[in-house]
């Protein structure tokens, strides 16, 4: 579909300039907002049998002069009237285009072609007036449900209605007869044909007077009414859209009969239209009064077989540019070129006034002409004219501009006879930041090139050195001290509520630095701080040249005042330390089979398992020793805030390369994914409680850690069995029962079981693996509560031709090798 629509903007691109290429030679001055949807439409349509590219198209467009803004416009325009649903109606060749103005009356049976043919002409600059007619929301539908006009002229086939009221009552509903008379009871015929509705009022009235007395009087009115609208023909002649006989309702007006016929022509003109009435032209119509006043001056009533002439206009001209309105504007006699600004709506903002450009037509070729701003009201448009209103320079002829460190920068007006000193003085004067050892002027040279005006500012404030005075498009600039300089900070960590980066300022002492960072924590000790400066005067051709200048300074506890306080100098790192001795409480957890399970408190830093499961009351009597298990998250996740704490990030990096190397190895897509995560995320150490309780302080007795798990398990009754086996489950635990046999009770390896890469996790997270002497193969012992692990074997790539073809290859070489050197 996308690719369809961009072949469609291709082809309406071409038949767009073969359609304009005979009526205007610099397509730069095509406006596609001019363009209606009725002529958007006819050049899909005509664009639906050429093939080019839009590449192709738009380079062509660019070679015509036809600007990037205006392709883009014209892009959108389809896009729009496509999105509509009116592109299907172009391209079916059964139906024709329909503007919505299909008028029933007319008796010219080529309308719709006309329509297209008058679309099809108008591609180009749009014609002011031509949308009046053609706009379905302006309909100018005579309104049939007013009060009957004094001055409608009664014709044959009016119905009137007569009606007396008072001394007399009676109705009569009367038709006038083809020759223009009605028959009215007691009275006789009355001939009514041409007169209005006010004289035929007075002569019905004198003809009853007779028969009722009482009119006279005034005792008797009578009201005379239309009781039906008849129906009228007119005749539309000359350069309309659709010329031809018409027949509209008798209250029907000139602008009726111009919508009817979709208004003037091409080459019809919009000041100049006739109506013509028994051979005579009794009026004269200006559509510009409606369309630039709203006056509908000589919009008068039509009669039965008037005829209204539209003749091809004497004077066209086209404005275009900083106008508000570009269009192609008939011109009268007698109007001048500001009557065209005038219909074009004025000049915009932008507008250069000074002067327009008229390009005008002569018998052999084409000129250029000037017109100044004071000819506007005498020069006289001629036919052909083109006027272009140029916008005003983008620039300013009495600009200067200062930016830096003063009260108020920006732009101001160049003064006569402006200086440096008096700009200073406009912008409300210098900050008291403001750098006084030096500014500059970026000035422009007459050609445009830049040039740098350096200048001091002290000295020039202080009228010690000549003022400068400045021109048109001068720069003044003028530093503040803090853009010529670093950024001073000054930074605190350690045992502070809030260390990080402040803002230097000057004597700012070690007491304030710690209390800007919220003061001490309860942890920290006053003592010891440690400020380190920077080196700014290093021998750099010393090996042991110092790097940093470091102070070491006790201070009060209480941040007190004193006279010998610290000053801190910008870039100052302070550092505040713990106090000597200050230990948080660190906590192991105790769960399963002992007396006092729970949350224990390390009293002492070499406090073993041995001694908290004392403090524990000791096992129960269904405890499982061999089962129990310590659980070490490592210190980063006990108290990731803890600075002093060992990070345990190593070990992790160290199961990782673990298990890509049994991967590498051969252990493939383990069980499953979670079995290689719960590898890696394991924080079990194998312990044997057993020993620890048997021989307390030994090698087997850890000292505890904050943060660490001891669960000590029920007797376990079950061996898990897992991995490539035919029916992963849990089997009782036998004594003396083997790990061959557990796997038997599992159904056994499957096809793709890596079988010596088998291994038992036992219940206190330690493991063991299936070991081969010579050629016997070496089963670790199972355990209650034990997880036998079978992995899977890897995957191996087959053989391919190419591969054959590769060895045989390399076979063959060698051979040769072997061969040549033997000889």
């Amino acid at each position: 579909m996308k690719q369809t629509f961009k072949l469609l903007v291709s082809l309406i691109f071409f038949v767009f300039f073969t359609i304009t290429a005979a009526k205007a030679q610099n397509y730069a001055n095509v406006k596609v907002d001019e363009l209606s949807d009725a002529q958007i439409l006819q050049m899909i349509k005509k664009a639906e049998s050429i093939g080019y590219s839009e590449a192709q198209m738009e380079q062509m467009a660019a070679a015509q002069g036809m600007k990037a803004d205006e392709i883009q416009k014209l892009k959108l325009r389809v896009e729009k009237v496509r999105k509509q649903g009116t592109t299907s109606a172009v391209q079916s060749d059964s139906k024709p285009v329909s503007t919505g103005r299909e008028i029933s009356e007319s008796t010219d049976g080529g309308e719709i072609d006309n329509e297209k043919k008058e679309a099809d002409e108008e591609i180009g600059p749009k014609i002011f007036g031509a949308e009046l007619f053609r706009n379905g929301s302006i309909t100018f539908e005579p309104n049939l449900r007013i009060a009957t006009p004094k001055g409608y002229v009664i014709g044959p086939d009016d119905r009137l209605l007569i009606d007396l009221n008072g001394d007399n009552e009676a109705s009569y509903n009367l038709q006038v007869s083809p020759d223009g008379v009605i028959l009215l009871q007691y009275v006789g015929r009355i001939s009514v044909a041409g007169l209005t509705i006010e004289q035929a009022t007075s002569k019905i009235r004198s003809a009853l007077s007779s028969t009722y007395p009482s009119l006279r009087s005034g005792r008797t009115t009578v009201a005379v009414n239309l009781g039906n609208i008849r129906s009228i023909k007119i005749i539309m002649t000359g350069q309309v859209v659709k010329p031809g006989t018409y027949t509209l309702s008798s209250l029907s007006t000139v602008y009726n009969a111009l919508y009817a016929s979709g208004g003037p022509a091409q080459n019809g003109s919009f000041r100049n239209i006739q109506l013509i009435r028994n051979n005579k032209v009794v009026a004269n119509i200006d559509v510009y009064d409606f369309l630039l006043k709203g006056i509908q001056q000589g919009n008068i009533r039509l009669q039965d077989q008037d005829v209204i002439n539209v003749p091809v206009y004497e004077k066209r001209v086209e404005i275009t540019g900083e106008v508000k309105r570009s269009a192609l504007f008939e011109v009268a006699k007698n109007e001048s070129l500001q009557d065209v600004i005038n219909f074009a709506g004025g000049f915009t903002t932008q507008a250069y006034t000074a002067k327009i450009k008229a390009f005008q037509n002569t018998a052999i070729d084409r000129k250029i002409a000037d017109i100044s701003s004071s000819e506007f009201t005498t020069y006289s448009p001629k036919n052909g004219d083109k006027y272009v209103v140029e916008a005003i320079l983008d620039r300013f002829a009495n600009r200067v501009e200062i930016i830096g460190a003063v009260f108020r920068p920006g732009v101001y007006e160049l003064d006569k006879g402006l200086t440096l000193r008096g700009l200073i003085n406009k912008s409300d004067g210098l900050t008291e930041d403001a750098f006084l050892n030096r500014g500059y002027i970026n000035r422009l040279n007459p050609d445009n090139t830049q040039s740098l005006i350096s200048f001091d500012v002290a000295k020039v404030i202080a009228g010690t050195q000549a003022d400068i005075p400045l021109q048109r498009e001068d720069k003044v600039t003028i530093s503040s001290l803090f853009d010529l300089r670093d950024e001073y900070k000054v930074t605190i960590q350690g045992e502070v509520r809030a260390p990080g980066t402040f803002d230097y300022a000057d004597n700012m002492t070690l007491e304030s630095m710690i209390q800007l960072a919220g003061g001490f924590k309860e942890g920290a000790t006053p003592n010891r701080i440690e400020i380190s400066r920077r080196v700014k005067n290093s021998d750099a051709r010393s090996a042991s040249a110092r790097t940093a200048e470091v102070f070491v300074v006790n201070v009060d506890r209480n941040l007190n005042l004193s006279d010998n306080a610290f000053i801190l100098q910008p870039f100052d790192i302070v550092a505040v330390r713990n106090a000597e001795g200050y230990t948080v409480q660190k906590q192991v957890k105790l769960e399963g089979e002992v007396l006092y399970p729970g949350t224990y408190t390390i009293s002492q830093k070499d406090e073993r398992i041995s001694q908290l499961i004392k403090r524990a009351g000791g096992l129960t009597p269904s405890a499982y020793p061999d089962g129990a298990s310590l659980k070490r998250a490592g210190a980063e996740k006990v108290n990731p805030e803890d600075k002093n704490a060992i990070n345990n990030k190593e070990e992790e990096d160290k199961k990782y390369l673990n298990l890509k190397r049994a991967q590498e190895v051969g252990v493939k897509d383990t069980v499953k994914a979670e079995v290689e995560q719960k590898l890696i995320e394991s924080d079990l150490v194998g312990i044997n409680l057993v020993a620890i309780l048997k021989d307390t302080l030994s090698k087997f007795d850890l000292i505890v850690e904050d943060g660490d798990v001891i669960r000590i398990p029920r007797t376990l009754q079950t061996v898990k069995v897992t991995g490539e086996v035919l029916n992963p489950n849990s089997i009782v635990y036998l004594p003396g029962k083997s790990l061959k046999q557990y796997i038997s009770g599992a159904g056994g390896y499957t096809d793709n079981a890596r079988k010596n890469g088998t291994y038992i996790k036992y219940a206190n997270g330690s493991a063991a693996a299936v070991s081969k002497f010579l050629f016997f193969n070496n089963y670790p012992v199972v355990k209650p509560g034990a997880e036998i692990l079978v992995p899977k074997r890897a995957e191996r790539e087959r053989m391919t031709a190419q591969s054959w073809i590769g060895i045989g290859t390399a076979v063959a070489s060698l051979g040769a090798i072997i061969v040549s050197l033997l000889r």
